[in-house]
């Protein structure tokens, strides 16, 4: 799956233009097996000379690697990264990171972002599953698709994604927000199934079409369909048709992170069902009209 928003070579240069000062990470050369790289992180780069940062322990399957392995490193002590190459068998990049930019060109792998507390992750391609798993703050942006499980929790947690903004410009898989506690997810593309299935509270703007069994277990939360959606589930009642002042200030945040939303959709009304009645049935499903 490319990226939908049809990004040229030079629009990605442009977008490294900025980061001239920070750390570039340039992979020496393509691996199918599975890398363990949650070294990579702003937090463990900005104190850290170049030497340093290419000492820094990552696992390619099951052998024991350093960063200065895979990669050509330019730069030291910044707490922005660039990452050049193919790393979408990557996983943990920016795990439990706090401050900081980390910049990909290219597809990412699983669990980016997970348990991050701040900063932001850019990624100019697609994501694999699991991208900002528990996170707690700062922002992940893909311009491309997104897997499954985004902003989940993982199986036998309780909870989710618990603050931050997952911005997805492109279509998402199963389960995006499953338990999700607060926070905002944006898909401008369609999703799959069970889209905030066990939503403790927290917001889902999708633009594209909403999959089936949206908010299945939702007990708080707020999933905004932008367009098309598959048939809700028969415990979501209808309540009410409305224009709401709350979506428009988020619609305008929204916006401002350069995503398309139009004057019909910032001014349109929308239809409230409640639910799931099987929860504690507080959540919500707005479709705009």
């Amino acid at each position: 799956m490319g990226p939908l928003n049809g990004e040229s070579n030079t629009e990605k240069a442009e977008a490294f233009a900025d980061h001239t000062n920070g750390v570039t990470l340039r992979v020496k050369e393509a691996t199918s097996l599975p890398v363990e790289a949650d070294s990579i992180s702003p937090d463990l780069f900005v104190d850290r000379t170049n030497s340093e940062i290419k000492n820094l322990p990552l696992f390619c399957g099951r052998r024991k690697v350093n960063v200065g392995d895979l990669f050509i490193v330019e730069g030291e002590t910044a707490d922005k990264i660039i990452i050049k190459g193919d790393v979408k068998n990557y996983k943990k990049i920016g795990q439990n990171m706090t401050r900081g930019r980390i910049t990909v060109a290219g597809d990412v792998g699983m669990h980016l972002g997970a348990y991050m507390q701040g900063g932001e992750i850019i990624v100019h391609g697609d994501v694999h599953d699991w991208a900002g798993a528990h996170m707690q703050g700062g922002i992940i942006r893909i311009k491309g698709n997104g897997g499954h499980f985004a902003g989940a929790g993982y199986p036998g947690e309780k909870r989710g994604a618990n603050r931050g903004a997952i911005l997805i410009e492109g279509n998402a898989g199963n389960e995006t927000g499953t338990r999700m506690r607060r926070g905002l997810i944006v898909v401008t593309g369609d999703t799959g199934e069970f889209t905030g299935a066990n939503l403790i509270a927290g917001s889902i703007f999708v633009f594209g079409r909403l999959g089936e069994r949206a908010g299945a277990g939702n007990k708080r939360g707020s999933i905004v369909a932008m367009g098309d959606t598959a048939p809700l589930l028969p415990t979501y009642h209808y309540q009410c048709r409305f224009q709401s002042v709350c979506l428009r200030v988020y619609l305008r945040c929204i916006r401002s992170w350069g995503l398309p939303v139009s004057d019909d959709q910032m001014d349109g009304s929308f239809r409230r069902f409640s639910g799931d009645i099987t929860a504690l049935g507080k959540g919500e499903i707005l479709i705009h009209d």
